[in-house]
């Protein structure tokens, strides 16, 4: 009798599982990864809206391989031990890829995880030249380089504007002090470095190192960070009477280092970042749909939306989710979408760079300057 009623008491937790395992099997599970909270929260909260216009559409015309997409986001909080955490946790999730990380010192370590278990990823923001240099075939990015973006703001700097001295800041991360020495050194012997330093992320007061700064005549500042210490320092220079411009990467176009600076101090500011979306006529259905769900477009929401469609439709090719398969689509298709053509390269770069300089003007971004 015991045996019948355990055998019994088996068959109902088995038939209670089984709704759940069905419900997993019909989903594609993909990963996005970022800063959904901490100081950077809002350009994780900005992927996971481009993604979410992407899945969306998807879904709305039946998924992809008969099945519908289920996103699962992980939260970084911009720190590097975290992302390795996120990292494994999305694997273990059951993940198929992942549309992620932010942060060069985050997407670097994340993508040895990624690695290991054949999980493709594409970064729509991670600018490091070291991400794709590590030799692993799944790993892509849909944005430019800072080799790319540095030259170009050296090439403005000594070419345009024809400067001579500049002072030349970073935030101690991979990304900042990466971005801020590719542009010092491709300055040229033409034009002096008066000054190179750091700052450290979090910290409010940096009246000390522009009042060191001051006292060199530089006649502009560049700075390899965020919007968020961006804002401050353009804001503490101003208030220092210090009128030079300054000039940043994609790390500060966002409408946040203009609310922290403050549009008047804000005013001219340089920054380095691809082309305006407004501008590009396969953009402006995304635009319109993403406004109505979630607001202005962030700096990088319509990479993640692209990065997003770029996957999907290489498992649509590839007619599998398995990693090695989807990988080789990826190498091997031009694809077609929001932004124009995207066709990777070798190492998972993206073929064109697609930098521009930019202006802050009356409050906004402005495209500027073409090289």
């Amino acid at each position: 009798m015991k045996r019948v009623l355990f055998l019994l008491a088996l068959s109902i937790v088995v038939v209670a599982f089984l709704p759940a395992c069905k419900k997993s099997e019909e989903s594609i599970k993909i990963g996005v990864a970022g800063p959904m909270t901490g100081p950077e929260a809002k350009m994780g909260l900005d992927f996971r809206n481009g993604v979410a216009v992407a899945v969306e559409e998807w879904n709305s015309k039946g998924g992809v391989l008969g099945k519908k997409i289920e996103i699962i986001s992980g939260d970084d909080v911009s720190d590097p031990k975290q992302a390795v955490s996120v990292a494994r946790k999305l694997v273990n999730s059951g993940v198929v890829a992942v549309i992620g990380h932010f942060d060069s010192n985050c997407s670097i370590p994340a993508s040895d995880i990624y690695n290991a278990a054949a999980i493709p990823m594409i970064t729509p923001a991670t600018t490091n030249p070291r991400l794709t240099s590590q030799g692993y075939k799944g790993i892509f990015r849909v944005c430019g380089t800072d080799d790319q973006q540095g030259k170009i703001a050296a090439d403005f700097v000594s070419r345009k504007l024809k400067l001579k001295k500049v002072a030349v800041l970073h935030n101690k991360t991979t990304y900042g002090q990466g971005l801020a020495d590719e542009f010092k050194n491709n300055l040229g012997s033409g034009v002096q470095v008066v000054y190179y330093g750091a700052i450290t992320q979090g910290e409010k007061d940096f009246k000390p190192v522009l009042t060191a700064i001051r006292a060199l005549s530089a006649e502009l500042i560049y700075f390899g960070g965020i919007y968020n210490e961006a804002g401050l320092l353009v804001k503490q220079a101003r208030e220092l009477g210090m009128n030079q411009p300054f000039m940043s990467g994609d790390g500060t176009i966002d409408p946040k280092f203009i609310e922290i600076a403050g549009a008047q101090a804000a005013e001219g500011t340089y920054l380095t970042f691809g082309p305006d979306p407004n501008n590009i006529p396969a953009a402006k259905e995304f635009i319109s749909k993403y406004k109505a769900k979630h607001g202005e477009l962030g700096p990088y929401s319509i990479y993640a939306y692209e990065a997003m469609n770029i996957l999907l439709s290489a498992i649509k090719a590839a007619a599998a989710t398995e990693g090695k398969a989807v990988i080789e689509k990826l190498h091997s298709t031009e694809f077609s979408g929001a932004m124009g053509n995207i066709k990777f390269v070798e190492k998972g770069d993206v073929q064109a760079s697609p930098f521009v300089v930019w202006v802050t003007k009356n409050g906004r971004f402005v495209e500027h300057w073409k090289p």
